[in-house]
């Protein structure tokens, strides 16, 4: 019997009516230009196993027709950053009771600040912050980090969980390496935190 319990999303194409046009946005955007055969440009965002590609035989969708998530910890250091580089970025917003609320979420809850942008074509582009994954989206036996950022962000997060352990413990943990891992894996694959 055919098992299919190991695949991965490696490209996404998407739309666009000028591929010199697209090709500028997305390298001013920061992602890394892959190489590629002729006729076809792919990039890849910093972090991420999947990459975009476009070119003027790859899809007859309509150029513009495309959504996709980008996944970040920090949504507004993220919005800062493609501003800088001359994104236009809407306002941080987050989702409260099936509204949508200005700012992000009062308590950086995971999946619940997000902001969009634009490709030249109207491509949107979703950024959610996620810091927790929910259960289930990451292999918990395959934990990794897509950037030096989002290592940091949760060493960070691991430390003030730890520090927070040792208070209710009321010693110091010589093991707190192992601590550490151990609550980063979990936090990244959403199974329970240690304590």
């Amino acid at each position: 019997m055919l098992r299919v319990d190991d695949m991965k999303v490696e490209v996404v194409v998407i739309p666009v009516a000028d591929v010199d046009t697209a090709k500028e946005f997305y390298e001013r955007l920061g992602w890394r230009l892959d190489a590629t055969p002729p006729g076809v440009v792919q990039f890849t965002p910093p972090g991420s196993d999947c990459s975009v590609q476009f070119g003027a035989e790859l899809t007859t969708a309509q150029p513009g027709s495309a959504k996709g998530y980008l996944i970040v910890t920090d949504v507004v250091a993220t919005r800062d950053a493609l501003i800088a580089r001359g994104v236009d970025v809407s306002e941080v917003f987050h989702k409260r009771g099936g509204t949508t609320v200005p700012g992000p979420d009062p308590e950086r809850q995971s999946y619940f600040s997000r902001a969009t942008f634009d490709d030249p074509d109207g491509n949107v582009w979703l950024l959610q912050e996620v810091t927790t994954r929910l259960p289930g989206r990451v292999d918990s036996d395959r934990t990794s980090f897509g950037s030096p950022s989002e290592l940091a962000s949760a060493m960070r997060r691991a430390k003030d969980a730890h520090s927070a352990h040792e208070k209710r413990t009321g010693q110091p943990d010589a093991n707190w390496p192992d601590w550490y891992a151990s609550y980063m894996a979990s936090e990244q694959s959403g199974e329970p935190l240690p304590e």
